[in-house]
């Protein structure tokens, strides 16, 4: 059973971008096939939390290998979108020491409840949980629809 979601989406205006890729990208150092946050619809400084999304199309690296006739989003890179997610609110809200990288350390609890399909739009939730020197636990989550997809801790390191 999923957890109850991480924010309350109900009061996010999904119809309204409060950042935008080209701001993501003052941040966040993924580049081209890798950059999958396309956005964000709301960052809550005060709760460490951010909302934020990636557009899946028919043209993704990933279409063509991940089950052909079928494709999936892989895990992977769901867990991938929630970690950027995750980058942007530490670089933006915890640390904003400028030239701070913050890099996968680990996963846990990490539970794939739905698929993605070529076309659907993730939407990535992520909530600060803790903070220490060397590393930073966020809790995720992603949503296909109105449905729960992903949940997982997503532990940082900053270098």
């Amino acid at each position: 059973m999923p957890q109850p979601l991480l924010v309350d989406i109900s009061r996010i205006d999904f119809s309204k971008v409060e950042i935008g890729i080209e701001q993501i990208r003052m941040v966040n150092a993924h580049r081209h096939e890798f950059e999958m946050l396309d956005g964000i619809y709301h960052l809550n400084a005060k709760d460490r939390s951010a909302v934020g999304f990636k557009k899946t199309s028919m043209n993704d690296f990933w279409v063509r290998g991940h089950i052909p006739g079928r494709p999936l989003m892989p895990g992977v890179l769901i867990a991938e979108s929630a970690g950027q997610l995750c980058s942007y609110v530490y670089r933006t809200v915890i640390n904003t020491t400028p030239g701070v990288f913050l890099g996968f350390a680990g996963l846990n609890n990490v539970k794939f409840r739905g698929t993605v399909p070529p076309g659907e739009t993730l939407i990535l939730i992520a909530k600060a949980r803790e903070e220490r020197h060397r590393r930073i636990v966020c809790d995720t989550q992603a949503l296909a629809g109105d449905k729960v997809v992903f949940e997982g801790e997503v532990v940082g390191m900053p270098f």
